[in-house]
């Protein structure tokens, strides 16, 4: 190896000015085994750079090559592998891992040893090794630069690792001195042994002189050892004074340390005095009570609003006192004991006697309120005197009692209410129920006679008058459901007075309601529901007041809000889960309240909406419009409020009311039956769809529930298409395409003039249906007018279709000119008009006035028998060229005819 390094040094890195200083052979791990050797290298020249250079033999063998080199400062971890036992293999992390396996153990510990102390040595940035002996990484001293040698020589004799270390650098003087020396001995270079004999004969000479020189200074020497003797004499007087000096202070500190515990049981006794007057005075600030306090709360005057304002203040005082937070160890002490004992008798005297009061006053005002409805019906009790007629007669306006007055009075015990919910749950919640128990009592009243007035104001007549006899929309109808499947068919003049409505509900039929008796159900029902909204948020906004609801309070359960759909109408619904029974949160104690409170207005509500729907069909369509739009402020406003949740339930029950009367509707469309006796004309449910339309259309404008009206709409449209096709085929004196024609012109025309934009396909349909049919009647009834002549020419076109030229039909026997003016003269203008003049009447006798479609039909009639007449004329100029014959009338006589006959009728 030491030849190899000889080699490398003087073939490979003399050249490029370096220095050898470590090398191991190594192949890469894993490979096929290709040596090459690993070489640590330092440049001679300043800056010093530090390399790791491969170097590998030549193919042909017999010389080595520089492949690679990188540079020291770019290695970052050295891997040994193992740092216990001996393996050959190692890692390099330059810019990626080299693997290696060295030759042998000895050779990689060697090169890493090198790698260390040169990182030691030249590099700031210090390199990982990891799995690598302590024992080769020992502490290099440093080498200034300038010391590393240059030339051929010195590379090989100190190229190891030992030379490097041994090496110290000459210092300035000694450089000097050496200079000096051999400037004196000239033939220093040239003779370097007598040189180095020179300076050996000096040294011996130096020796000599030196010995000389210690033998002449013992007497100097014994001198100093006398005085030294003499030192040490003082050193121990003194030490003897020192411990005198000790002895002393000793007996100083233990004084002192009695004077020091003596002054820290002073201060401590102090401390413990500050201390405890600090808890005397804690206690004496918190938990005293003034005089005034405890006398307002004793006999402080509650019906006044300064005796409110000081029970309230003193109770709140006192809730200060009982809640402070004590220290450890304050609860022991006898009189904090006694004073929170008397804080409790006074707290329960207190609550005792405010939910006394509160109690009285919630009585007081209910009776107040009764005797003030009792005084308002006691001209009720006059003989000779309806009941309900008076009611009505002081109930001018639909309105409900203010309780605004209430609610003001009780308003000023809110703090008190608080004060009490805080300190005793128990009074608060009997207070709680004992409030909804007298006011659930009064609005019951209040809102019976108020919702009594209202049906009073609907029907005209008292609730124990039997004159106004309604059976709802639960199918009983009296009379008019029996008269629906009897209907007989009469001319339009005379339709609407001899059947029932299909579209009313009722016992009435649609001409005894007006639209002032709608408009004025409107309006009491938009008036209910104006009356019982501000009602209940008054009420609601009072309890949370009152009872301090509005901020919430930990409590068993959650409380979740869902939107649920019901028949069509989303709804907020929200419940508690977790213990069943307990409340969730403040605002379902609200809810709470208020459902028990206002129990009766659901009820009265879904009652007044059967008189509605009894009174009139129609009236859903009112009552959906009315209360969806209540129902979505109220969600606005607040979605799982009790008013929210009751107008939502109400309103599923209209919804329900309204698609029952679609669905009625429906039902008596498909059981309808005509006369055969009769002349049809407009069918009467196609009328009444007409009256439907148009007043939902005035009702739904601009309303929350269009969707609604859109869905029943398409129910309706479908149920009156398929029902006129029934009685169109059912239809024994009026031909089917009359019946189709007249119905679907005027479904035609109401839809074009409502504009109801879900219905644009049913309107294309309607028009598309009309004029089909009135095509096919036209063809129909006008049939051939001119018989021998239509089949004389039906001939000719036979005879063309076999294959004769139209020119030779002429010649054929049976169609020859003479025939064909024999026909002619058999249709002379008089017996033409005459035709026509029999087929207006038909036509007449066939439609109904007041579709008042005899002219349209008429005209096309008379555009298709011209038709017809341009035909025959064709006919006559192709088959029968140059004959001259023509017809005895002409297209202009045609049209007088019709023109004539229009206007004689």
């Amino acid at each position: 190896m030491t030849a190899i390094k000889h080699a490398l040094q003087r073939d490979i890195f003399t050249p490029n000015d370096e220095r050898l200083l470590s090398i191991v052979n190594v192949c890469k791990a894993g490979k096929k085994k290709r040596n090459c050797f690993l070489c640590a290298t330092v440049t001679t020249e300043r800056p010093v750079q530090v390399n790791v250079v491969k170097v590998k033999k030549s193919d042909k063998g017999d010389f080595y090559k520089r492949q690679t080199a990188w540079a020291l400062r770019d290695l970052a971890i050295v891997d040994a592998k193992d740092a216990v036992k001996e393996s050959p293999e190692f890692d390099l992390h330059f810019d990626k891992v080299y693997k290696w396996v060295a030759s042998s153990t000895v050779e990689k510990n060697t090169f890493i040893s090198c790698i260390w102390k040169l990182n030691q040595r030249y590099l700031r940035k210090k390199i990982d090794f990891i799995n690598v002996s302590s024992q080769l990484l020992e502490e290099l001293p440093k080498v200034a630069e300038e010391s590393v040698p240059s030339g051929e020589n010195q590379s090989v004799a100190g190229g190891d690792e030992e030379a490097v270390d041994e090496y110290q650098e000459l210092n300035a003087r000694e450089e000097q001195d050496i200079e000096i020396m051999m400037e004196g001995c000239e033939y220093a270079i040239a003779n370097a042994e007598a040189f180095a004999e020179k300076l050996s004969r000096e040294l011996q000479v130096l020796d000599g002189a030196n010995i000389q020189s210690i033998m002449a200074s013992e007497k100097q020497v014994n001198i100093l050892m006398k005085l030294l003797d003499e030192a040490l004499k003082e050193v121990d007087q003194i030490e003897l004074k020192l411990s005198s000096y000790e002895e002393m202070l000793q007996s100083v500190k233990e004084q002192m340390d009695q004077i020091s515990e003596s002054n820290h049981l002073i201060h401590l006794s102090n401390t413990n005095n500050v201390k405890l007057l600090s808890e005397i005075e804690f206690l004496v600030n918190h938990m005293d009570l003034a005089k005034g306090h405890i006398k307002a709360l004793q006999e402080g005057d509650l019906t006044s609003s300064r005796g409110i304002e000081a029970c309230t203040n003193a109770a709140d005082a006192l809730l200060q006192c009982m809640n402070v937070a004590l220290r450890p160890g304050h609860d022991m002490l006898h009189a904090v004991k006694q004073q929170q004992q008397r804080f409790s008798d006074l707290r329960e005297q207190f609550a005792r006697r405010l939910a006394s009061h509160l109690n009285s006053v919630f009585v007081q005002q209910f009776t107040q309120t009764l005797l003030q409805l009792y005084n308002r019906s006691s001209y009720h009790s006059v003989p000779g005197h309806d009941q309900s007629s008076t009611l009505a007669q002081h109930s001018a306006e639909l309105t409900l009692p203010n309780h605004h007055p209430f609610h003001r009075d009780l308003l000023r015990y809110a703090k008190l209410m608080e004060w009490l919910k805080n300190t005793d749950y128990g009074k608060y919640e009997g207070l709680t129920k004992n409030y909804m128990d007298y006011l659930s009592r009064l609005y019951e009243r209040e809102i019976k006679d108020f919702f009594e007035v209202a049906k009073i104001k609907m029907t005209g007549t008292t609730r124990e008058g039997k004159k106004f006899g309604l059976h709802g929309s639960s199918g009983k109808l009296t009379g008019s459901t029996s008269s629906l499947n009897k209907l007989s068919v009469q001319s339009s003049g005379n339709r609407r007075s001899q059947s029932s409505s299909l579209l009313d509900m009722g016992n009435m039929s649609a001409s005894d309601l007006d639209v002032a008796d709608r408009t004025k159900f409107d309006k009491i029902f938009e008036q209910v529901l104006s009356e019982l909204e501000p009602l209940c948020l008054a009420e609601q906004d009072f309890i949370s007041k009152f009872f301090k609801l509005q901020q919430h309070q930990s409590t068993a359960g959650t409380t979740t809000s869902e939107v649920e759909e019901v028949d069509g109408v989303a709804l907020s619904r929200s419940y508690t889960s977790g213990v069943p029974q307990t409340v969730s949160s403040e605002k379902d104690m609200i809810r709470q309240m208020m459902t028990k409170i206002f129990r009766c207005i659901e009820p009265e509500l879904n009652n007044l909406i059967a008189l509605g729907d009894k009174i009139d069909s129609f009236n859903s369509l009112y009552m959906l419009v009315k209360m969806s739009h209540h129902v979505w402020t109220a969600q606005n406003v607040d979605p799982a409020s009790f008013l929210s949740t009751t107008l939502g339930n109400v309103l599923v029950t209209v919804k329900r009311n309204f698609d029952k009367c679609i669905s009625n509707q429906m039902k008596q469309m498909d059981e309808v039956k005509i006369s055969k006796k009769s002349k049809v004309g407009i069918l009467p449910f196609v009328a009444e769809f007409e009256e439907f339309a148009a007043l939902a259309e005035s009702i739904f404008k601009n309303a929350e529930r269009r969707g609604d009206l859109d869905k029943a709409y398409i129910k309706l449209i479908r149920a009156v298409f398929d029902s006129v096709e029934k009685v169109a085929n059912e239809s024994q004196k009026t031909p089917r395409d009359v019946v189709m024609m007249e119905n679907f012109h005027h479904i035609f025309a109401t839809l074009s003039r409502l504009k109801i934009s879900c219905l644009e396909a049913e309107k294309k349909e309607a028009k598309q249906k009309y004029t089909d049919h009135l095509q096919s009647y036209v063809i129909y009834s006008l049939g051939q007018p001119l018989e021998k002549l239509n089949h004389f020419f039906e001939g000719v076109e036979a005879r063309v279709a076999q294959g004769i030229r139209e020119e030779e039909v002429s010649y054929q026997l049976a169609f020859n000119k003479q025939e064909l003016r024999k026909v002619i003269k058999e249709y002379p203008g008089k017996e033409v008009k005459k035709g026509l003049d029999n087929l207006y009447k038909k036509v007449d006798k066939h439609l109904c006035e007041e579709e008042n479609l005899l002219q349209v039909v008429w005209h096309s009639m008379q555009d298709e028998f011209i038709r017809q007449y341009k035909h025959f004329e064709g006919l006559i100029a192709r088959c029968y060229p140059g004959s001259g014959i023509t017809m005895e009338f002409t297209i202009q006589d045609i049209l007088d005819y019709c023109s004539s006959i229009a206007q004689s009728h």
